[in-house]
């Protein structure tokens, strides 16, 4: 559950991301009534703010969990900072989902995608990308390179992009395996730069770890929205809970050692 994963990480968080094909009206009535409908739904969503490329509505940051929403040209983006279950952690893209398409006045035809980005960053000083590659490769063929003479490793950032299926009636599909068009993303992202490299003890932004569902099927009624959003979670929390705390998370955890969160 995300409770338990402050002891991990720093700061978890669920990202949802609607992209479409046109533009999105971006009138003051039409964005001030939608935000008005999330706020009514969730109270400490008061901030409104305005930046160049889009326009936000967001809790304190202080809030935990801390909440947003953000439209721009193409997309609609909405967040859960923190959040002590997962079903709190989606109630906002939940919500976004049933109401957006109405006030933004979006066609099924004009449902690019919808993305599910689970993040998990984690505080460290010194060189990020010695860690990751100490925590991953450490005893495997590729690890060999870390042993190069004379040498430091300055960037190490693996990327895996995998097409999921559902096997044998799992999460409540049909027996025996098919597609769901769900594409999976695991990312390890560091931020030391050179800096960091030369000041062993810096501390800066996290080393943070990415999860990215996304969905491309056409969607052919916006009441089927609520059921891609089901697809994408179940596929992200057994993706989560069987391979990525094993196998991304915990590893590099253990590598920064305790003086990291």
């Amino acid at each position: 559950m995300p409770s338990s994963y402050r002891a991990l990480c720093s700061d978890f968080y669920i990202n949802q991301k609607i992209s479409v094909k046109l533009d999105l009206p971006r009138g003051r009535e039409t964005i001030l009534d939608l935000f008005e409908r999330i706020r009514t739904t969730f109270p400490t969503m008061a901030s409104f703010k305005r930046y160049r490329d889009e326009l936000a509505l967001e809790s304190s940051q202080a809030d935990e969990p801390h909440r947003w929403l953000a439209v721009r040209a193409s997309t609609i983006r909405s967040g859960t900072v923190n959040p002590d279950t997962f079903d709190e952690g989606y109630a906002l893209h939940r919500t976004v989902l049933e109401v957006a398409p109405y006030f933004l006045s979006i066609s099924p035809l004009d449902v690019e995608y919808v993305e599910l980005l689970y993040g998990f960053d984690l505080a460290a000083s010194g060189n990020q990308d010695a860690i990751v590659a100490d925590a991953l490769l450490a005893g495997s063929p590729l690890g060999e390179l870390l042993g190069v003479d004379h040498a430091t490793t300055i960037d190490f950032q693996p990327l895996l992009g995998l097409l999921l299926h559902t096997e044998n009636g799992a999460f409540g599909g049909e027996s025996g395996p098919r597609s769901d068009g769900v594409e999976a993303h695991l990312e390890v992202k560091t931020r030391s730069g050179g800096a960091t490299v030369r000041e062993e003890n810096a501390v800066g932004e996290p080393i943070s770890v990415y999860v990215t569902l996304r969905r491309y099927e056409p969607v052919t009624n916006l009441k089927a929205l609520p059921s891609v959003f089901r697809v994408l979670a179940e596929h992200a929390e057994h993706l989560i809970e069987s391979h990525v705390l094993p196998g991304l998370v915990a590893p590099i955890r253990r590598a920064i050692g305790p003086a990291g969160l």
